[in-house]
């Protein structure tokens, strides 16, 4: 019998490594990485700061559902997720009904230091970008929390990381049943 292709969902903050370790995983084990922010903006033709400024948050969470919900396939792939995307009534409901999810989780000076030259995230943009990181982190830490196995990734080289979501992400897909 084959060993399962069950997804692997990278969630988590802004800069805590999603789409670093996602990448490294899914060139590990074969599969397709996919970035949930890239796939939307290649969809819309537009970047997700023009998104957020032309629609509004609202309508980018619900292209994130239908992502997740129906736009990729269902196994052998790695899906780097936006940090907001677990936040809405649901989404990580969903998430779980698709695959294994497992959270990558930093301090906030290393995700303040991380996501310091990033211009791509409206959440965070302009004036008091340090305070704005803080109250959005202290707002989704709960649920971060109930997401899934929590993986730290300050000061660990890639490696050791990469090498710690595969062990763990083996061992939940062998045991992980799809959900109604």
């Amino acid at each position: 019998m084959d060993a399962p292709r069950v997804n692997l969902y990278l969630v988590g903050f802004a800069g805590t490594g999603k789409s670093t370790v996602g990448r490294q995983a899914a060139r590990t084990l074969d599969y397709t990485l996919l970035d949930v922010d890239h796939e939307i903006e290649r969809v819309q033709g537009k970047a997700i700061p023009q998104i957020f400024a032309e629609q509004g948050e609202p309508a980018f969470r619900a292209l994130e559902r239908e992502f997740i919900a129906s736009g990729h396939p269902t196994e052998g792939c790695v899906v780097s997720c936006g940090g907001g995307l677990i936040v809405a009534d649901g989404m990580l409901d969903l998430l779980k009904s698709r695959g294994v999810v497992i959270c990558l989780h930093a301090s906030l000076a290393t995700i303040l230091e991380r996501t310091s030259r990033a211009n791509n995230r409206p959440l965070l943009a302009g004036e008091n970008r340090e305070e704005k990181l803080r109250t959005l982190y202290a707002a989704r830490e709960a649920i971060y929390r109930r997401a899934g196995t929590m993986i730290l990734t300050d000061s660990r080289p890639l490696r050791e990381i990469v090498s710690h979501v595969l062990r763990v992400y083996r061992q939940e897909a062998r045991d992980w049943r799809p959900t109604a």
